[in-house]
């Protein structure tokens, strides 16, 4: 690749996180106090630990079912208080820490004023994802800057995930240590680990298992797929020894564990035995098929998933133009249809992707496959059809995205070649194409951005 092209690229992938730490500072100002997902009790959480220096403990009573739907109703009027509303008490303990550092050095300003320090924390990590889903992708297609560009900006675009990344809430620091995991996974997959880098995955699989339960099962079987792979394909002997490292060092968040063991009992080392015992009042599955039957159930969730994930803020109470998410649904059936194509090609030519390629978009695939089945077997338990809990896998998305965009756009670059065209412009077609590709898709989503905010979340609040 040229030095003028690396040069381009990196000047894009520096608009791309500019303008996302923009637009995430603006969504962190305009969106009121609470009014994202169970942000209250993220917040009192961060509370606990910056003013009465412990961590908290879920106790019944932590979930006032009755009263969290009137504060909701009300828009969280400031004489209505949100200090009985902590069931996320038994999340473990890594963003909390972090955010009470914050929170405690914003001491000088007033109470709005460290609200929104810890909002902007939550931006800064979103930034860090930016340049990780970037890595990833250079990782795999070290040539391919257009699905580096594109992968990285619709991470950066995908307005429920603005949104999320723009509240107080672990999910972004989540998602930024699985993809630390899965791009060291990959350039074990690539050429193998140094002991430096493996200590450095085993430390991160420590942070993960101090961040949040939903990213356990993907970041360890991503490393467990990683290393099975290049221990058969390239015969590693040193596999043993490198797991070991990992394990010792994933170790170190076992005080956790006890602690949970010693605060809940009854083999309780996640804190969802008490979680569920506390959440009285939030619908049950099985509740919902008895009354709206098995089939619209099914239909919901997968309506309400796919809205929840492009757009639904708020507590799910603030929907966008059904015009809209048709529009939503129509690009996703047709970046479907591209990346099917750029499948069925890597199938009949062998050649399209190198072994390792093929071995990380597997990765990638599980990591997809794990998330998306953690969120299928939650809502077997309890009604959550939030699209957000596949976030932790937004870069495989993103990826795939990227992927059937560039089928389309070789499509359109085979189409309009065999036009009339002068031999130096036949040169550049496909980088014009993929180029108006790229720009049509990351303005459009921009715009979407922005519609998102000043036409629905702003007036949902002024209303």
């Amino acid at each position: 690749m040229s030095r003028y092209r690396q040069r381009l690229a990196k000047a894009v992938l520096g608009l791309i996180v500019a303008v996302y730490c923009a637009l995430g500072l603006t969504y962190a100002v305009q969106t009121p106090r609470w009014e994202t997902p169970d942000e209250p009790a993220h917040y009192n959480y961060v509370v606990d630990i910056a003013e009465k220096h412990r961590l908290p403990v879920l106790q019944m009573g932590d979930y006032p079912h009755e009263y969290l739907e009137e504060i909701k109703a009300a828009k969280f009027p400031p004489h209505m208080s949100i200090e009985a509303i902590r069931y996320e008490s038994h999340q473990p303990p890594l963003y909390y820490l972090l955010a009470a550092v914050v929170y405690k050095a914003a001491r000088s300003v007033d109470a709005e004023g460290q609200f929104l320090a810890l909002r902007v924390l939550s931006v800064f990590l979103g930034s860090l994802l930016l340049l990780l889903c970037y890595a990833i992708v250079k990782e795999i297609f070290p040539d391919e800057e257009f699905l580096a560009l594109t992968t990285t900006a619709m991470v950066a675009t995908v307005p429920m995930h603005i949104a999320m990344s723009a509240a107080v809430n672990n999910d972004t620091l989540a998602e930024v240590i699985l993809a630390g995991i899965i791009l060291l996974c990959l350039r074990h997959l690539k050429s193998g680990l140094s002991m430096r880098q493996v200590a450095l995955l085993g430390s991160l699989m420590a942070l993960a298992l101090l961040t949040k339960t939903g990213i356990y099962i993907p970041a360890t079987l991503s490393i467990v797929f990683a290393f099975a792979v290049r221990a058969r394909t390239e015969g590693d002997q040193s596999i043993l020894q490198q797991v070991g490292v990992i394990a010792g060092l994933a170790m170190l968040s076992a005080w956790w564990f006890l602690r949970n063991l010693l605060t809940y009992g009854d083999l309780d080392l996640f804190g969802w035995q008490r979680h569920d015992s506390v959440v009285i009042g939030q619908p049950t599955t099985a509740q919902w098929v008895s009354q709206q039957g098995l089939m619209q159930t099914i239909r919901d969730f997968f309506i309400v998933s796919f809205r929840s994930f492009w757009a639904q803020f708020g507590w799910m109470g603030i929907l966008i133009d059904s015009r809209l998410y048709a529009f939503l649904g129509l690009v996703s059936i047709m970046i479907g249809v591209g990346f099917i194509l750029f499948l069925l090609r890597a199938i009949r030519d062998r050649q399209l992707l190198a072994r390792f390629q093929r071995w990380a978009l597997l990765l990638l695939l599980l990591v997809f496959v794990l998330v998306a089945a953690g969120h299928m077997l939650y809502n077997l338990k309890f009604v959550q059809h939030q699209g957000r809990y596949l976030f932790p896998a937004l870069v495989p998305i993103a990826l795939a995205f990227a992927l059937g965009l560039r089928e389309w756009a070789d499509i359109c670059t085979r189409l309009i070649s065999h036009l009339p065209l002068p031999d130096r412009i036949v040169d550049l077609l496909p980088d014009i194409v993929k180029g108006t590709a790229f720009a049509l898709f990351y303005v459009g989503f921009l715009v979407l951005d922005v519609i998102c905010l000043y036409l629905f979340i702003i007036p949902h609040f002024q209303a």
